[in-house]
Order: C-alpha cells, then sequence, then structure tokens
C-alpha cells in the first residue's frame, strides 16, 4: 500500500472500536469476532492505519479457499480451466477467500478497498509462498459487484443471481 498507511494483524491488544464503516454487519465483524476468528485459527484479519494519525483506515480478513467443482459446473470449469495448461487442470484449485473487507467511513472513496486488493495480489503473486495459490475468491454482497468487477474479479455462477451475495473469483496469474 501507499507510504501513507501501514498494515499488520489483528492482535488481542489491538483497540477496534472506533473504526466505523458504513456497514454494520462488517463493523461488528472486527469489533466483536475478528479476534475469536484468529484465535480457533479460522481467519486472520489485517488493519491498515493511517501513519500520521494512527486512525484505523480499513480492515481486511483472509482464510484458506478451493475451488471446487461439482457434475454441474461444467461451464464454470470450462471457463476457468481454459487458462491453465490441459496437463495442470483439475477439479479443484487452491484460493485465498478475502472474507471481509471494510473502510471506515471517513476514508471511503479514496481507492483504499482496490489498494488492498492490489496488495492482497501483491503478496501472493510476488512473495515466496510456502504453498501454491492461484485464485482469491470473495462472496460479494450486492452492493460490492461492481467494485470487485473493476479490479478483474468474475462470478462463478449465474444460479446465485438472486442470493444476498454472489461468489465471485479474480485469478492471480491476472496480477503477474
Amino acid at each position: 500500500m501507499q507510504q501513507k498507511y501501514y498494515i499488520y494483524r489483528l492482535a488481542q491488544d489491538i483497540e477496534v472500536a472506533s473504526f466505523n464503516s458504513t456497514d454494520a454487519e462488517l463493523n461488528d465483524f472486527l469489533i466483536s469476532e475478528a479476534k475469536a476468528y484468529q484465535d480457533e485459527m479460522l481467519a486472520v484479519t489485517f488493519i491498515v492505519r493511517e501513519q500520521v494519525s494512527g486512525d484505523i483506515v480499513a480492515y481486511y480478513s483472509l482464510l484458506n479457499d478451493t475451488i471446487r467443482f461439482g457434475n454441474d459446473d461444467k461451464a464454470v470449469r470450462n471457463r476457468i480451466n481454459r487458462k491453465i495448461p490441459h496437463s495442470k487442470q483439475r477439479n479443484s484449485y487452491p484460493a485465498i477467500k478475502l472474507g471481509r473487507l471494510a473502510v471506515d467511513e471517513r476514508f471511503a472513496g479514496k481507492g483504499i478497498g482496490m489498494q488492498i486488493l492490489r496488495e492482497i495480489a501483491y503478496l501472493y503473486v510476488n512473495n515466496e509462498k510456502s504453498s501454491g495459490c492461484r485464485f482469491i475468491t470473495v462472496d460479494a454482497v450486492a452492493s460490492a459487484i461492481g467494485f470487485y468487477e473493476r479490479f478483474g474479479f468474475r462470478l462463478f455462477t449465474e444460479r446465485d443471481a438472486n442470493e444476498d451475495t454472489r461468489q465471485m473469483y479474480f485469478d492471480l496469474l491476472n496480477a503477474k
């Protein structure tokens, strides 16, 4: 991320009650649940702070995921496999899931969410990894679909078109 922000892993002694996005559910996760998710090794939450003020600008949570195809997912499997050499094609692929992403309302509209997505992609493409990871996945609420599409995420299917959230993916090979 740009020099005026720094990112670190959420710790038990970090006070997060001042964070306030426009989404009460995302606020509640950070304030009430994120530390417990870390304790149970279910997700890791990262805090983005402004260097000068120390204000929490945003947060995001990451967890492991898998893109898995069932027998009725032929169109999605073909679309994803098209980009993978035939000898490496599988019925499942390793992914990292963006579990939560929220920007404090005081900092909204400044491109911070896109900076976070670029940072996550950069980390998984350019850093040494202890395991393979080809995709980023997200269950996007309807109001956020356009945001993720601008970054390059694609919808998996139209079957979830009437759901509260839509499953999306981003191919990290596109970030190289």
